[in-house]
């Protein structure tokens, strides 16, 4: 289940109740930098943190008001495998 937690912000990622990964992100009301994503070492290689990039940036992609900024190296190798999605990137 993915989830975006505001006052941590952060966004996880639960399987069967237990924390598999997690996203920081950075908000200053026009982009979401998102700065860190990790997975438990014990569910590394699952595929779990690009399901929580994938979910953060629909969630964020359906707010509509945010652009996306991918501080993070696993977050800017996502958008570089989904140029689809590069509509949403913050233009520097």
């Amino acid at each position: 289940m993915l989830t975006r937690e505001d006052d941590a912000s952060r966004y996880t990622l639960t399987r069967d109740g237990v924390l598999v990964s997690v996203l920081d992100y950075r908000d200053d009301g026009r982009t979401m930098a998102l700065t860190r994503a990790f997975t438990i070492p014990s569910f590394r290689g699952s595929g779990y943190a690009a399901v929580l990039v994938a979910g953060a940036v629909d969630d964020i992609a359906h707010r509509g008001d945010r652009r996306i900024d991918a501080v993070c190296w696993y977050v800017a190798d996502w958008f570089d495998a989904h140029p689809e999605r590069a509509d949403l990137l913050r233009v520097r």
